[in-house]
């Protein structure tokens, strides 16, 4: 089940990635769900996925915090 929200989770955020401000608020919302280890694998995720978005590395404030 785990994977399944984890997967749901990245998806929704490559949708939402055009703007900035509902992405930083959906990152928030899966925060909320997801297991400490999946959170693990979402910053990792985030890393990578950033890398081509500059414009989102402010949400990754959100995730380290």
């Amino acid at each position: 089940m785990s994977k399944i929200m984890f997967d749901y989770t990245k998806s929704i955020l490559e949708r939402v990635s055009f703007d900035p401000i509902l992405f930083c608020k959906e990152l928030e919302k899966a925060i909320k769900t997801l297991l400490p280890f999946e959170m693990e694998q979402l910053r990792e995720w985030l890393l990578n996925f950033t890398i081509e978005k500059p414009e989102l590395k402010q949400c990754l404030l959100i995730v380290n915090s």
